[in-house]
């Protein structure tokens, strides 16, 4: 038996292919370009045959005849018994010219070539697209019936099936396959597609939220997926049957479900978490189209509208068919497959192994580098505060890596023992000694930077001061806000500001602000030192829309506790849980490599979303720690080495501590 195909090279042609060399004797003829000659070797090694039974034949579906050479036609005349059109645009996002010359014409000039071949029968396999958008059950004795064919894509296919209905001067027969996915045992696809557009969109709902927090999600419309190796043995089966000329199967899973369901199946397959309450996609029907195109009109909801869709790897349409209104019948599919053992698996059996699949081969993130040596190797990378505790780590981490790691601090001997530090583990920091704090330095050393390095990729805000003293105990201690506003906030706006002009200049930067998880919590004994990180948190909130369209970005990290050297006077630190510098140095590196607005721990974000929707519960919360905890001994004056400098904690402390953990009191 000899059958021609073309697509042969496809998702589902590669498959089909295979599947027919299965059947004793047979050899596969398949058209391919002569530019994509090297793809004849790898179909043969996937269907693991020979050049005899697996044989190409140059040609292209833009031309007459598919541009077939009068010898290849002459030895094909009347050899073929089985001729399958599978080449086709199935791309949704195609542009209407490429869909017109590929689905339509090159349908035109295929039925052209299989009649001069002389084929047996020609099967043509179309899709479900042919249907357009038609309101109801659609059969398969359905054709002209077809409603809402504007999109090229439903469009071409439709008009590429009528071409073989009434053209083709051969035996035909039309397939129509539902949206097609992976393999049902190996989850095996070769690109996204379909309803793996919302895959990333499940991802992070499963990264940001915990798998049991019900979610909202989409009614939508009807939706049919169906797994490549069951179109595959659907069509091999059907298409050796007898008493199948002018006759469409519909090869659909006679289930369906809709978009809500799906996205609920694939949450429950990601371990995301499931979607128990649904909203109707069809209401957004009702919003007149002028205010729909009068609001996309508009700039700003533009730029939203795109980088969401961007962000979640969202094509343009995809809203277009969420409210997909048509159902198929496929009776006489059922019953062509009646005896057989071929059935379209339910999609709850096998959706895990499509998003295992997905997550392992297509997740766009797998094809970027996330290294921080691919982030910030060869860049200028500068760390203030980079003598000791995160700073340093950080230093460290991001030296290894391959970055130009500039320090700065207030202490020369701090900095040269970091530089010796760095050059025994076989890389160096370049150390700069200035007390960014006051003006005149800080402006020198900025532009010592700019001249010596051409400014700075990175900078890591991170140089602070901290004071841990209830106002009570600071009526006469106005110096301490000054202070710590000084080197906080004014400090890391003078470093950032002297940077930012040649940032602007290229177009690209990232600046990574070193707050705190008091901010979010607003932790009593901290008014000073929360205050100046809340400053420099609503200015980065303020800079981030200044440059959105800069090319520069902004991460704030509320960073919980750390152990460094500026909580060392506080004993009371000595038992609480805490960070290490290098775990800390982590958060930055992944600050830099993924550029998050914010980073920031659950339980910071717990407080935050406490003050916002109980404030008075949260006062109380805090107010109770806050007696709870008393003021260092060091905070009242007492000098280093007092006996009273030793605090103890009630067991309730100890507890609220454990609980509480990040938070300073």
């Amino acid at each position: 038996m000899h059958y021609f195909v073309t697509g042969a090279t496809g998702f589902i042609g590669k498959r089909l292919v295979k599947k027919l060399l299965q059947r004793k004797g047979a050899v596969v003829h398949f058209l391919v370009r002569a530019q994509s000659a090297d793809k004849t070797k790898a179909l043969r090694d996937f269907c693991g045959v020979s050049a005899a039974r697996l044989l190409p034949v140059v040609g292209n579906l833009a031309d007459k005849k598919l541009g077939v050479s009068a010898a290849d036609l002459k030895t094909l005349k009347g050899q073929v018994q089985h001729f399958y059109h599978l080449a086709a645009v199935y791309d949704l996002g195609a542009d209407e010219a490429s869909q017109i010359e590929i689905n339509v014409e090159g349908t035109r000039n295929t039925v052209d070539f299989a009649k001069a071949i002389d084929a047996g029968h020609f099967h043509h396999v179309s899709s479900i697209a042919a249907a357009g958008l038609y309101e109801g059950v659609f059969r398969e004795d359905m054709f002209d019936e077809a409603e809402n064919t504007d999109h090229p894509y439903f469009m071409t296919k439709h008009e590429s099936e009528k071409i073989v209905r009434t053209e083709c001067k051969l035996p035909w027969s039309v397939y129509r396959p539902a949206m097609v996915v992976g393999d049902s045992q190996t989850g095996e696809m070769d690109k996204i597609d379909g309803p793996y557009y919302f895959f990333k969109l499940i991802q992070r709902m499963r990264q940001i939220l915990p798998p049991w927090l019900p979610s909202v999600g989409l009614e939508g419309g009807r939706i049919n997926i169906v797994p490549v190796d069951f179109v595959v043995d659907a069509l091999a089966a059907i298409s050796h049957q007898k008493d199948i000329t002018g006759r469409c199967y519909h090869l659909v899973d006679p289930v369906g479900y809709r978009v809500g369901d799906v996205l609920d199946i694939f949450s429950k397959a990601a371990h995301a978490p499931k979607m128990n309450l649904f909203v109707n996609a069809a209401l957004l029907g009702f919003i007149p189209r002028s205010v729909t195109k009068g609001l996309l009109a508009l700039a700003p909801v533009r730029r939203v509208r795109n980088a969401v869709m961007k962000d979640l790897g969202l094509p343009e349409d995809i809203l277009t068919f969420v409210n997909y209104p048509t159902r198929f019948d496929c009776r006489d599919t059922l019953a062509a497959l009646k005896g057989s053992g071929i059935e379209c698996p339910n999609l709850r059996d096998y959706a895990w192994r499509l998003w295992d699949y997905w997550e392992r081969h297509l997740d766009p993130d797998l094809h970027i580098d996330h290294t921080l040596r691919g982030t910030v190797g060869g860049k200028v990378v500068l760390i203030t505060g980079g003598s000791s505790g995160i700073g340093l780590a950080t230093a460290h981490k991001f030296a290894e890596a391959g970055a130009i790691t500039l320090i700065c601090g207030r202490d020369q001997d701090k900095l040269d023992a970091a530089c010796a530090e760095a050059s025994d583990k076989g890389y160096q920091f370049i150390a700069y000694a200035v007390d960014i704090a006051e003006e005149a330095p800080c402006a020198a050393f900025v532009q010592r930077v700019n001249a010596e390095h051409g400014g700075v990729d990175f900078l890591v805000n991170n140089a602070g001061r901290s004071i841990r003293r209830a106002i009570e105990s600071s009526y006469d201690r106005f110096h301490d806000y000054e202070r710590t506003m000084q080197l906080n906030y004014f400090g890391s706006l003078r470093v950032t500001m002297g940077f930012l002009p040649g940032m602007v200049a290229k177009h690209k930067g990232h600046v990574v602000n070193i707050s705190s998880i008091g901010v979010l919590t607003n932790a009593p004994r901290f008014s000073s030192y929360v205050a100046s990180k809340a400053a420099l948190d609503a200015w980065t909130r303020c800079a981030s829309s200044e440059f959105a369209d800069q090319g520069i970005s902004f991460t704030t990290i509320n960073m919980p506790l750390v152990r460094t050297p500026m909580i060392a006077p506080t004993k009371i630190y000595n038992n609480v849980p805490t960070l290490a510098p290098e775990e800390a140095a982590d958060m930055i590196a992944q600050a830099c490599i993924f550029k998050p607005v914010r980073i920031a721990t659950r339980l910071g974000i717990f407080g935050q979303v406490l003050h916002a929707l109980v404030p008075r519960v949260a006062q109380i919360v805090m107010n109770t720690s806050f007696r709870m905890f008393p003021d260092s001994h060091a905070a009242k004056g007492a000098k280093t080495g007092d006996k009273a400098d030793k605090p103890k904690l009630s067991a309730e402390a100890v507890a609220l501590q454990q609980m509480m953990r990040g938070i300073h009191f």
